[in-house]
């Protein structure tokens, strides 16, 4: 029996963070604009690049110094947590009006298996659809990819950019994936594809080739070239399972700050922002977590995790405001930080709890049964009639 063909998008919304600052600031449209950075003291990594900025050369990553000697009249916006996550929230509610098996790839991407949608219209219309109604609806652009797996798909909506929407087949890949870049292979890192190119491997086709497979094995294990064989011929996974994505074993959100601070007060700010927004996803999916820590990255990129767990789960603000403030002051010695983050481990869902009853948590239990037993002798000594133990009034 033939195996049905899975319909998988993968939507991507154009330079997110660009988007949503030209929502917020409409003159901001056809700018030559970044987000991140400092202006007044040119310090700083880019965190995202507008169209405009991008055909000039200046791209996310790069030293806001250099995109300044590119274009010296360049606009800086600087990063605003809140606006992404409202905007973020708005994407995915959206595409749920469309399927229910989605995976959040990211703050703004996401896979979404359309096979049940396609039987009624045809998925390139469900893609215009899509695409017109998130510009029209919410000020988002996004390019989408159509393809029979999640890696066919993210490589499609990578092809054409802004507002593309590209359908890879099977049949298209030794036209269409082969002759692109190694370096655009979604999954091969920046210290790989260099590596990769070093010895001739400047294309995907070329990675596909046998006569390669010797070379390729020097820089990187067998498993790893098999698994990306298998996701360039389009033999991976066509399965987008909800179930196993919707209950993380962590939350974390962490960001690169716009240039490197060394004031704790600033710094402890973001911390207390990305706590928020943290813990708006911990009881908006009735989570509760055990374990919370706090991430720092120093300016030669040493990165220090540093946590506490809790005797029981919790979904306290305060509680874990607490914890995570005193992590900070504990660990924090003053250096200049790039990033900052925050996280939560051993995280369950609130239905599927179990209370231990160990040493440290049975005598607070218990004073909580002694309460109640008080309330409920002082209900029968006041109205000794109205309640008899083990009876049932009828009427």
């Amino acid at each position: 029996m033939k195996k049905n063909v899975k319909i998988i998008f993968h939507i991507d919304l154009n330079a997110f963070f660009a988007s949503c600052a030209i929502i917020k600031e409409p003159y901001l449209k056809d700018k030559v604009f970044v987000v991140g950075g400092n202006a007044t003291t040119r310090r700083g990594v880019i965190s995202t690049a507008s169209y405009p900025a991008r055909k000039l050369g200046i791209h996310s990553a790069m030293n806001i110094n250099d995109a300044f000697r590119i274009y010296p009249k360049l606009i800086i916006v600087p990063i605003q947590f809140s606006l992404y996550q409202k905007y973020s929230s708005l994407f995915f509610t959206y595409l749920k009006r469309y399927s229910n098996i989605i995976l959040e790839g990211s703050i703004d991407e996401a896979y979404v298996d359309m096979t049940e949608a396609a039987i009624k219209k045809h998925p390139l219309d469900i893609a215009k659809e899509i695409q017109e109604g998130l510009m029209k609806e919410h000020g988002l652009p996004c390019s989408i990819g159509i393809a029979s797996t999640l890696f066919l798909a993210k490589m499609a909506s990578d092809m054409q950019k802004p507002l593309g929407i590209t359908v890879l087949r099977k049949s298209d890949i030794v036209d269409k994936l082969f002759p692109l870049p190694i370096r655009d292979c979604y999954g091969i890192g920046k210290k790989t594809y260099p590596r990769l190119e070093s010895i001739g491997i400047d294309t995907i086709g070329a990675f596909t080739k046998p006569e390669n497979k010797e070379k390729i094995l020097s820089i990187m294990s067998e498993p790893s070239y098999h698994s990306y064989i298998e996701h360039i011929m389009g033999r991976s996974s066509d399965t987008i399972d909800p179930k196993k994505y919707a209950i993380p074993k962590s939350i974390s959100n962490e960001t690169t700050l716009n240039y490197n601070m060394d004031s704790s007060e600033a710094i402890f700010k973001i911390i207390t922002e990305l706590l928020e927004y943290t813990h708006e996803r911990l009881t908006k999916e009735e989570l509760v977590t055990k374990t919370v820590g706090i991430r720092l990255r120093d300016a030669s990129f040493e990165t220090t995790n540093r946590s506490v767990s809790f005797i029981n789960h919790t979904d306290d603000y305060e509680q874990i405001l607490d914890a995570i403030e005193n992590l900070f002051e504990e660990n924090y010695k003053g250096e200049p930080l790039r990033l900052v983050g925050v996280f939560f481990n051993s995280v369950v869902q609130k239905k599927d709890l179990k209370i231990d009853y160990n040493l440290f948590n049975y005598q607070e239990l218990t004073r909580r049964e002694e309460n109640i037993y008080k309330v409920i002798s002082s209900i029968n000594e006041k109205y000794p009639k109205s309640i008899a133990k083990g009876t049932k009034k009828t009427s």
